[in-house]
């Protein structure tokens, strides 16, 4: 009997295949070789033969040269953290595309001198947010409460209620967040319960500014009280603002989740939110307000170390003044629209012999946004089992188990998905 190993074909006769030779040129020859490596090996002990080396390493191989996987989302919440929380929008996708190369960013073509960064980005952000004298843009929202607390209050007071004291996830909690910059935390009201006049009585000379932070997260019913930003503008020190999910406008879905341009209305000094929640757009921490205030933020060193790349700020221009995010789609697509889509699934499934059928369903916004608002939704509803099945395939498609059934709710899919999501199902 011959030596197996002779039956193995050599390294450099499998990447000078034209197929494998055109993947290396796309995914790089570290990825490829990796993939050679292992269906060698799998030649060598039988499992496979080996004129189906070649086909076996293209399977092998992923998309594309990074580790990431395109995740439908089924799972009902709109907002989902651990999937990247907000899709972009294909305009958002296109200035990426065309910032990945050399760019502007800091250049003014006209005069060949160096240029504002990110000025297009900053002008549509005040365009969105007409009650903010000025813009800027760091690299979260936690940064950008972080450049706050550290340029405004760094070895000072900031002044912040008890029941605002919240965990952002993650084992991450605000006053620990502040406390690293060097600021000190006076703690006012109880945990249910907060006065204009609790606010008032802590203000000393050590105040750097008072910090409203928007419970995102959870709700507090019962007897409770709270003061808006509005009611502190007369206390004579800046008035922070964290509203977390980076509405921009009043939402008519959301009536109780606060947006920037109402709380500098209101007379917020400044007002920090998140780029990727709401608004729909990429990671990023959006600072509007008092022109002074965001001048300090923007010069202050630390500044420097969470300022954005400019793909974000592509996209976050993109986002702002392109066409309905998939996120604002989401949001208000009615629950006709979708009943009718996950009625015309679940036939479609049924009619191949799968256990599918439409459901009711309540959805989430998420992603540390309006907490406790449900949203009607519809859902296909399968066996448990398809969970982990649909899971593990290409592309992964996350649903929710509720009831010992695997639901597919619709509210975070675009109706191009339905396809998609259909064949997946099909292939389990």
């Amino acid at each position: 009997m011959g030596d197996p190993r002779r039956l193995v074909p050599r390294t450099d006769a499998v990447l000078a295949e034209p197929s494998v030779a055109e993947a290396v040129q796309r995914l790089g020859a570290v990825l490829v070789k990796r993939a050679v490596v292992e269906a060698q090996s799998r030649v060598r002990t039988g499992e496979l033969p080996p004129e189906a080396l070649v086909p076996a390493v293209l399977t092998a191989l992923p998309a594309t040269a990074a580790s990431l996987q395109q995740v439908l989302n089924a799972t009902g919440v709109l907002l989902h953290t651990n999937l990247g929380r907000a899709p972009l929008s294909a305009a958002a996708i296109e200035a990426i595309t065309a910032a990945a190369g050399t760019t502007d960013v800091e250049l003014d073509l006209a005069t060949g001198q160096r240029g504002r960064r990110g000025r297009g980005t900053i002008d549509a952000l005040l365009a969105a947010v007409p009650s903010a004298a000025a813009a800027h843009v760091v690299n979260n929202g936690a940064a950008a409460l972080v450049l706050a607390a550290t340029a405004l209050a760094a070895g000072r007071e900031i002044i912040i209620a008890r029941g605002e004291m919240v965990e952002i996830g993650d084992g991450f909690r605000l006053p620990e967040l502040l406390v690293a910059t060097g600021a000190h935390l006076r703690e006012v009201g109880t945990t249910n319960r907060v006065t204009r006049a609790d606010y008032a009585a802590a203000i000393g000379p050590d105040t750097g500014f008072i910090l409203k932070v928007h419970p995102s997260n959870f709700v507090v019913t019962g007897f409770t009280s709270t003061v808006h930003a509005g009611e502190l503008r007369d206390l004579n020190v800046p008035v922070v603002a964290d509203i977390g999910s980076g509405l921009l406008q009043a939402h008519p879905l959301l009536p109780h989740e606060p947006d920037a341009t109402s709380m500098l209305a209101a007379g917020a000094n400044l007002v920090t939110a998140s780029g990727d929640k709401l608004l729909g757009g990429p990671q990023a921490g959006l600072i509007l307000g008092d022109a002074e205030l965001v001048h300090t933020l923007r010069r202050h060193p630390l500044a420097r170390a969470l300022r954005v790349d400019k793909l974000t700020l592509a996209a976050l221009e993109a986002t702002l003044c392109g066409p309905p995010t998939p996120t604002a789609l989401a949001l208000q697509t009615s629950v006709d629209e979708l009943t009718m889509r996950a009625d015309g699934l679940a036939a479609g499934l049924r009619a191949a012999g799968i256990d599918a059928r439409a459901v009711p369903t309540p959805s989430t916004v998420g992603g540390g946004g309006a907490p406790g608002v449900e949203l009607s939704s519809a859902a296909v509803s399968l066996p448990a089992e398809y969970a982990a099945r649909l899971r593990s395939g290409t592309p992964s498609v996350l649903g929710r188990i509720e009831r010992g059934r695997c639901l597919l709710d619709l509210r975070a899919l675009p109706p191009d998905a339905d396809a998609t999501v259909r064949t997946a199902v099909l292939s389990c």
